[in-house]
């Protein structure tokens, strides 16, 4: 099992830049990629950013040049730095980690881009 917990979400105006962190705990041996979800109301949830354990990356094309994806192998912590925020960004964040058996979620941290 694995446990992810985001921080870091909140209110920033357009323009602005916001980092969201998550820790892993638990079986964090077997994840071999984590990454960043985000979903909107009456929306599937869709890929923001994913990297692997051996620092390969992967952007959603809406986010490229603007998100940045991180990982700190040991404090088993990913971020993701985000600037030059648009409205259309705000949403539910969620971590996610992958594991040979399975796929796990955090509980979202929310992201909200107003003026």
């Amino acid at each position: 099992q694995v446990q992810l917990v985001e921080s870091g979400g909140g209110l920033v105006q357009p323009g602005g830049s916001l980092r969201l962190s998550c820790a892993a705990s638990g079986s964090i041996f077997s994840i071999y990629v984590m990454g960043w979800y985000r979903q909107t109301p009456g929306k599937q949830r869709e890929l923001v950013a994913t990297i692997t354990n051996g620092g390969t990356t992967n952007y959603a094309d809406s986010v490229k040049g603007r998100f940045t994806i991180s990982r700190d192998n040991a404090k088993n912590t990913v971020f993701l730095q985000m600037n030059s925020l648009k409205p259309e960004n705000s949403a539910v964040y969620y971590c996610h980690a992958r594991t040979s058996t399975g796929i796990y979620w955090g509980q979202g941290t929310r992201v909200t881009v107003s003026s």
